[in-house]
């Protein structure tokens, strides 16, 4: 049975409507939550408790619903109602090849330095805090801000538009991984590196150490997905 969201995690993004309350604006409280990792795959959106819990008309929630469908975060089941998606190994595969795309590209023209870095250096230190107090969801978020970070090098409205939804979707894909500390940790010592490079104002070793580390985590997630297809074991969100 899946588990439905509790409404007190959306009561708090209420404000944040103000006199704006548009399905847009509620697709993007939705689209963050999931980045956020508190909407997990498999779980149950209802109508009731999240109209609620923002204070927002059924039309409007429905609305918004139907934008991350169509983003692919949500899906619509007959008679049973909406979902968080739960993504395929054809997901993980191709999430990963629009990353490569995206962010080694931003990397490659970031053009004459210095570079703005200080949104790139806080993810890495939020992600330092969140390792140092064992906080794992919170440094896969803080891991997810780093990247986005990177493609906002490309100063480019469209793409960080493209990389909202593509980290959202990624987020999904990793509660998949049953020890979240063994899966994140290594990887924000690679993003400092990562960081460290563009720091130096050498961008070709940054996207030299960008496409490993993007090459290593993608094979590391299908290698998860493979085996827990090949033991039974769900795609729903560990809990």
């Amino acid at each position: 049975m899946a588990a439905e969201v509790d409404p007190a995690v959306l009561a708090s993004d209420r404000a944040l409507l103000g006199r704006t309350s548009t399905a847009e604006r509620v697709a993007d409280i939705l689209r963050t939550r999931i980045a956020e990792g508190h909407l997990p795959p498999g779980s149950k959106l209802s109508e009731d408790s999240i109209g609620s819990a923002l204070g927002i008309s059924r039309n409007t929630l429905r609305e918004a619903f139907r934008l991350l469908t169509h983003e692919r975060l949500l899906t619509h089941e007959l008679n049973r109602g909406v979902f968080v998606r739960v993504l395929a190994v054809e997901d993980v595969v191709d999430i990963y090849r629009v990353r490569r795309l995206i962010e080694c590209a931003a990397v490659r023209n970031l053009g004459v330095p210095p570079y703005p870095l200080e949104t790139a250096a806080a993810a890495v230190a939020e992600g330092e805090r969140a390792a140092e107090q064992g906080a794992w969801l919170e440094l896969g978020t803080a891991n997810i801000h780093f990247h986005h970070a990177v493609t906002a090098l490309a100063n480019s409205p469209r793409t960080d538009e493209l990389m909202r939804g593509v980290l959202a979707e990624l987020r999904l894909v990793f509660h998949v991984m049953d020890n979240p500390r063994s899966f994140h940790e290594p990887y924000l010592a690679r993003n400092r590196e990562i960081l460290a490079a563009l720091e130096a104002a050498n961008p070709v070793k940054a996207e030299l150490l960008l496409s490993a580390y993007l090459d290593d985590a993608e094979t590391q997630l299908v290698q998860t997905y493979a085996d827990r297809i090949a033991k039974g074991k769900p795609l729903e969100a560990n809990r």
